[in-house]
């Protein structure tokens, strides 16, 4: 699904307005037709009665007139041309207007998708927009990451309409099915959060993903700590498990109410502390991490995160970045 300024009313929706509305127009003639019935010649009755008046009604506004009813007094000729024929003329435009606007809906809807793909580039797959996915959609928001840059993937439909109503694109549909991800353009997506509810379908989903994107940064969530190997081996970049780090933190905290704050403080993105992910300044090269403005916790260097303590972290080099604590 597009963002929701880019979703039109459902051509369903509109073609029953429209043929309510028809309706109305035929009940509207054949009400007049029954009222005017003696100016009516019927070759098959000797009366026009109440089903010969809605057949007259259906021929005419639909201009087929087979001729078996005819208007012969000048009353009944001069409603066919002062009130029929307007009506027939309101009958023919809300039937190819039904047609114009489903087809130019349609249409204008896989333009606006076409392109929306088109402009998908290096962004961010969200996989699940429960509560692990919202408060992960959250913080990337926070970090400076433009909701156009953002898409949600998930089988329910409420729950890519509220992503809509929070201005993100969503798409509907199993995230373990390759032709979902592809709608995403999760193979040109630089990160992809998988957060679903089971673990068994983060897995799976994780698997799809590496098949699709062999480079991007896969950031999956688990609920058991025995299911995080599995995770790891399917591809995932980084696996965090929900039980095992909600636990070590209330266990600081039970111990030290004042440091579970701090590290809450440095998880909570917006204010007071928080850790960042940043290259390392032209001023930084060849100092040691202790002596960068921030305080410096890890330097990443290749493919390797490095101790802030580590002899080969002494001297800070021109390609490495640092993980520190920032002050906003």
């Amino acid at each position: 699904m597009l963002p929701a300024r880019l979703v039109a009313e459902p051509p369903l929706r509109a073609v029953r307005r429209r043929l309510a509305l028809a309706l109305s127009v035929l009940l509207v003639t054949t009400f007049i037709v029954w009222l005017g019935r003696a100016g009516y010649h019927d070759s098959a009755h000797a009366h026009l009665d109440l089903l010969g008046s809605f057949y007259y009604a259906t021929v005419s506004l639909s201009t087929t007139g087979y001729g078996d009813i005819t208007p012969v007094s000048d009353a009944a000729r001069l409603t066919n041309i002062l009130l029929i024929t307007p009506l027939r003329v309101l009958f023919l435009i809300i039937l190819v207007g039904t047609t114009l606007e489903v087809l130019t809906t349609r249409t204008r809807q896989i333009w606006r998708i076409n392109r929306w793909r088109q402009d998908l580039d290096r962004h961010t797959v969200v996989v699940g927009y429960g509560t692990k996915g919202r408060h992960a959609v959250e913080t990337l928001l926070l970090k400076g990451t433009p909701k156009t840059d953002i898409v949600v993937v998930d089988p329910q439909r409420r729950v890519i309409e509220a992503a809509n109503a929070d201005g993100l694109a969503g798409v509907v549909g199993d995230a373990t099915r390759t032709d979902v991800l592809l709608r995403a353009q999760v193979d040109r997506a630089a990160q992809v959060i998988v957060a679903p509810q089971r673990d068994d379908t983060a897995v799976l989903v994780t698997l799809t993903v590496r098949q699709l994107n062999k480079g991007a940064v896969v950031a999956a969530a688990v609920r058991e700590d025995e299911n995080a190997p599995l995770l790891r081996e399917s591809g995932a970049t980084v696996v965090v498990s929900g039980s095992s780090s909600v636990g070590r933190l209330l266990g600081v905290s039970t111990l030290s109410p004042n440091s579970g704050a701090v590290l809450d403080d440095l998880l909570s993105v917006g204010h007071g502390l928080d850790v960042i992910d940043r290259p390392v300044t032209r001023d930084e090269v060849g100092r040691a991490p202790r002596d960068c403005g921030d305080l410096v916790i890890a330097v990443v260097r290749g493919r390797r995160r490095l101790s802030y303590s580590d002899p080969e972290a002494a001297a800070l080099q021109p390609e490495d970045r640092v993980i520190a604590v920032h002050r906003r």
